[in-house]
């Protein structure tokens, strides 16, 4: 490869090398699997074993197609298929198929969404986006939002958001030009007890320390439970401690459950609180004409997080924080001559650095707007509701079976269940499906080890959940004999 042609140009030998090299990599994709399954199997010491063997920083490159040709055999064949309808341990869906043309888009131009000369017109859909995602949502004309990396990089967007306003709104102190006030460690954010532990991780970047964050207890079908969460804020206010921010998750990642956003909202009225819902997993239903009302109405809290590489199906990462009120976001504001000058935002360039964490970022909004303009939001609709009823089909055939126990009805599209064998069996008939290229999840309830399937995937259909059914019977019957 010669050195005037190491990145792409208007020239016509380098559109022609770009497609080229297109062409064969969904080749060399395309023959890396044969069948449905999920995963080679391979055991992690011989993948491990294979994969150090590999040179990677050669004093001469290989070039495109020898690269290409060792990534075939040595790596694609084992990587994870997530579009496998024999795939469903975690929140990691199978991607779209419109919206891998578009990760290409992304890739190629290489827009940054700092600055709107870094990507005028990925900034112009970025903010288009939000609007419509606030509208989605139910808010109003003064509300806002940004993308993120993620669900972690929401909430603590949200939670800092949350820590700023309270203590100008009560302490009339500035966090972002003071630092924390003196009472901080008083400071704190209640959620549910088996929610997302970047609640822990958000105040300790924060300096609110773990200690923070209080779990608050939840009931038989994992949500908070409002006459304790009230109890527990009202002693901790009579303590002298300082309640800033209340977290209702809607779908917690291993039951999908979700929390009562209104009863929780009359608690942070109530105490003064900033409401955050954590929709990272369960903002897809707002698709949903036939389930949306499962999560609630939304556009109570006073900020959500949205993940679309989620319920959305849509690649990885891509995420959103919203606020109700575009006030919030700016802690995050700040001027820099090389960046985001004032002069330019003053004539109408907008530089969406001011709103986020992050500085450098993708254009990820791009993957959203492209896939809502091709599937509409009764394309959408539909595959919400695929992958909703499948989760109710596999609990009603599960509660109808004496093999099986399945302690939690599902709200979204996540079933947590296990063989009324013992953890010792349902942990053998994982790792045994595995090997056979069938990835389930594995979590504990009450103690207890059990199995779990995060039904994101529309291609599953009522019949194959059936046959799987049978497949982990067969699987425990092969565990036991051995």
């Amino acid at each position: 490869m010669s050195p005037d042609n190491t990145v792409l140009s208007h020239r016509g030998e380098d559109r022609k090398q770009l497609r080229e090299q297109l062409e064969a990599t969904l080749e060399a994709i395309n023959s890396s699997y044969s069948d449905e399954s999920a995963f080679s199997g391979i055991d992690p010491n011989e993948l491990r074993r294979r994969i150090s063997q590999i040179d990677i920083l050669p004093e001469e490159g290989l070039g495109f197609d020898a690269a290409l040709d060792l990534l075939r055999r040595e790596v694609l064949p084992h990587m994870l298929r997530t579009w496998s309808v024999d795939y469903m341990p975690h929140l990691h869906s199978p991607a779209l198929m419109e919206s891998i043309p578009a990760e290409l888009v992304i890739s190629t131009y290489n827009n940054s969404m700092d600055s709107w000369d870094q990507g005028p017109a990925a900034t112009e859909v970025e903010l288009a986006t939000v609007r419509l995602l606030c509208s989605l949502f139910g808010y109003g004309a003064d509300s806002d939002g940004c993308f993120t990396s993620g669900g972690s990089q929401s909430n603590l967007s949200a939670i800092t958001a949350a820590r700023d306003w309270w203590v100008k709104k009560n302490l009339d102190w500035d966090v972002k030009k003071h630092g924390n006030p003196d009472c901080y460690g008083r400071l704190r954010l209640y959620t549910s007890s088996i929610s997302h532990f970047s609640m822990e991780k958000s105040c300790h970047l924060l300096g609110l320390g773990y200690e923070a964050v209080v779990k608050l207890p939840v009931d038989s079908q994992c949500r908070i439970d409002l006459a304790e969460a009230r109890r527990i804020i009202q002693a901790d206010v009579d303590r002298g401690l300082l309640p800033f921010c209340i977290v209702a998750t809607i779908g917690t990642t291993d039951f999908g459950s979700v929390d009562d956003i209104a009863g929780l909202r009359k608690l942070a009225d109530c105490f003064g609180c900033h409401l955050h819902a954590d929709a990272a997993y369960g903002s897809g239903a707002v698709m949903s004409r036939r389930y949306r009302d499962r999560t609630g109405d939304l556009s109570l809290a006073d900020s959500i997080t949205v993940d679309f590489h989620k319920m959305f199906l849509l690649p990885i990462s891509c995420s959103a924080i919203l606020v109700r009120n575009a006030g919030l976001l700016s802690c995050f504001e700040l001027h820099a001559d090389y960046l985001n000058r004032e002069e330019d935002e003053e004539d109408g360039y907008v530089n969406l650095v001011g709103k986020s964490i992050q500085t450098t970022r993708r254009a990820d909004a791009l993957k959203v707007f492209f896939s809502f303009l091709t599937r509409g939001r009764n394309g959408y609709g539909r595959i919400i509701d695929t992958v909703i009823s499948n989760a109710d089909h596999f609990y009603e055939r599960l509660c109808s079976d004496r093999d099986f126990i399945c302690p939690v009805r599902p709200t979204l599209s996540s079933v947590v269940f296990a063989l009324d064998r013992g953890d010792d069996v349902n942990r053998a008939v994982r790792r045994r499906l595995l090997s056979e290229g069938c990835v389930i999840g594995q979590t504990v309830y009450q103690g207890r080890v059990m199995l779990k399937f995060t039904l994101l995937n529309p291609a599953l259909t009522p019949a194959h959940i059936d046959e799987l059914i049978e497949r982990i019977r067969r699987a425990a019957a092969g565990v036991e004999e051995s």
